[in-house]
């Protein structure tokens, strides 16, 4: 069986919610291949499904070693810090995350797109008569 067989099986009893299995499995690969990413950073997750909060937080730090600007690790490691109730350190990796996806995106953050091509696309104003009040005498 291939690694990516194993993580498969893995996946399935996480989708499952048969977390102790997965945990289980996703260890086993990472004994075997120490920087699989997918299976760290999914490891992760399982805990924090399990409740388990401090080894999701743990467990994440390791996949950030793994792809420390990766957008998912920063996303899921904001996500357990919320849950723990860290929301300073969870405002940190929600911002890393961001920064994460607009590296990747290739695009600039959102408040230096305000005057990109992209305001061409608004609509223009519908152009109005000076003074519609005032009607044309008619000639003679």
């Amino acid at each position: 069986m291939t690694l990516q067989d194993r993580y498969d099986d893995a996946m399935f009893d996480f989708s499952q919610g048969e977390f102790d299995s997965a945990i289980a499995k996703l260890r086993q690969i990472l004994a075997d291949d120490p920087n699989n990413f997918d299976a760290q950073l999914s490891l992760g997750m399982a805990y924090y499904r399990k409740g388990d909060f401090d080894t999701a937080i743990a467990e994440g730090h390791k996949a950030e070693k793994l792809k420390p600007n990766e957008q998912l690790v920063h996303t899921n490691l904001s996500l357990f810090y919320m849950r723990r109730g860290d929301k300073q350190t969870a405002e940190h990796h929600g911002l890393q995350a961001r920064i994460a996806s607009w590296k990747s995106e290739g695009s600039a953050p959102p408040a230096a797109a305000e005057n990109s091509e992209l305001n061409m696309a608004k609509p223009k104003p519908p152009v109005l008569p000076d003074m519609p009040w005032k009607k044309k005498k008619p000639n003679g």
